[in-house]
């Protein structure tokens, strides 16, 4: 049963990463940034940060092989790096002032919240998120009632998800806003096809021992 007498309002927030590697540990979170929007698309809170690397992890080749082909990105996410430890409990208190319950928002879900559940189970000993996570891609199949997941790319979504004139920047914060209003449109489309919002459930997805 839940400790909440009525659940708890949503609030989507939309997180990119950037790293020198895939691994939690084994490479570090260069780069993060959060944008918390509203289910009207609106943004309503943002946060980010550049860290200094983990000092027992060693970048992955390959990923820095890709990060001399983005010069820009790689300087903007190495400008006034901060330590872990301070950047995530920050983040937390950042969690915690939002206006509901956090509901983390990747694209794709299983790499950005990976490092942000580290990072933040690590350096400050829990996690708001739970340990679930919403993944765009996922949701996008779902909400087209696709019959593949592999073939569910932005390719193939619908154009008015996306806001005109925004592009993948490979910074952080960038990406997470603009990852955040083509979540909401999304939302948006499955509401407007019958979905309603405040359903049954009155548990936290992905809370531990729930």
């Amino acid at each position: 049963m839940s400790r909440f007498k009525t659940p708890p309002q949503d609030v989507f927030v939309s997180t990119d990463v950037e790293s020198d590697g895939p691994v939690p540990g084994l490479n570090s979170m260069l780069s993060f940034g959060s944008a918390a929007v509203s289910d009207t698309g609106e943004v309503v809170a943002t946060f980010s940060r550049n860290l200094d690397k983990l000092p027992e992890a060693r970048p992955d080749p390959r990923t820095m092989a890709w990060w001399e082909d983005h010069p820009q990105a790689w300087a903007s996410a190495r400008e006034d790096p901060q330590p872990p430890g301070t950047a995530m409990k920050d983040y937390l208190e950042w969690l915690r002032n939002l206006d509901g319950r956090p509901v983390f928002v990747g694209f794709p879900a299983a790499f950005d919240f990976a490092f942000i559940n580290y990072y933040l189970r690590r350096f400050t000993g829990e996690s708001p998120f739970g340990t679930a996570a919403l993944d765009i891609t996922t949701y996008a199949m779902a909400t087209e009632q696709a019959a593949s997941y592999s073939r569910m790319s932005p390719r193939r979504f619908p154009s008015h998800w996306f806001e005109q004139g925004l592009r993948e920047a490979h910074v952080a914060l960038d990406d997470a806003v603009q990852q955040g209003i083509l979540f909401i449109n999304m939302y948006r489309d499955n509401r407007a096809r019958g979905f309603e919002a405040g359903s049954e459930s009155t548990g936290i997805p992905g809370e531990e021992g729930w």
